[in-house]
């Protein structure tokens, strides 16, 4: 057998189980990292984005329709506009940030899926020579008992 692969199953069957590195990688998270993931969260739904539409809808109604003549923002919108390229001008970087740190634990996350692997193949390796010597012990048995039979 290998030897790399008999030291990672000798490794495994020693191991303890260890903690989830995604767990402390989420534990580790500041105040700014947990606030963006949730702003991308929230801003990446349904339900924001339907509530976000229906306040566009009322802006305009409001200012169209019911304050037609006092209108403190009369179409074209100039403020609602201003208003809008200021939550991008914000909104869009800190989604970025909580698009790099999931890329990041993506990363991690093969990584474990392949120690995983690497660990699996290794067992894999050792169960198939410990059943290679098995295979060998029972033919030897056969063999000393075949003559016997005749």
């Amino acid at each position: 057998m290998n030897t790399a692969i008999r030291f990672l199953a000798d490794q495994f069957r020693r191991a303890s189980a260890p903690r989830n590195p995604l767990d402390v990688f989420d534990e580790q998270m500041t105040f700014g990292e947990r606030l963006a993931d949730r702003v991308a969260a929230i801003g990446g739904s349904w339900r924001f984005i339907i509530a976000f539409s229906l306040f566009l809808v009322g802006w305009a109604i409001l200012n169209t329709v019911i304050l037609a003549a006092h209108a403190f923002d009369p179409f074209p919108y100039i403020f609602l506009n201003l208003m809008l390229s200021m939550l991008a001008a914000l909104q869009a970087p800190v989604i970025m940030m909580s698009q790099n740190r999931q890329a990041h634990k993506d990363r991690i996350e093969v990584r474990l899926d392949y120690e995983t692997n690497l660990r699996a193949e290794a067992q894999i390796a050792d169960l198939h020579a410990k059943m290679d010597e098995l295979q060998a012990r029972i033919d030897l048995l056969l063999e000393a008992r075949l003559p016997q039979d005749h």
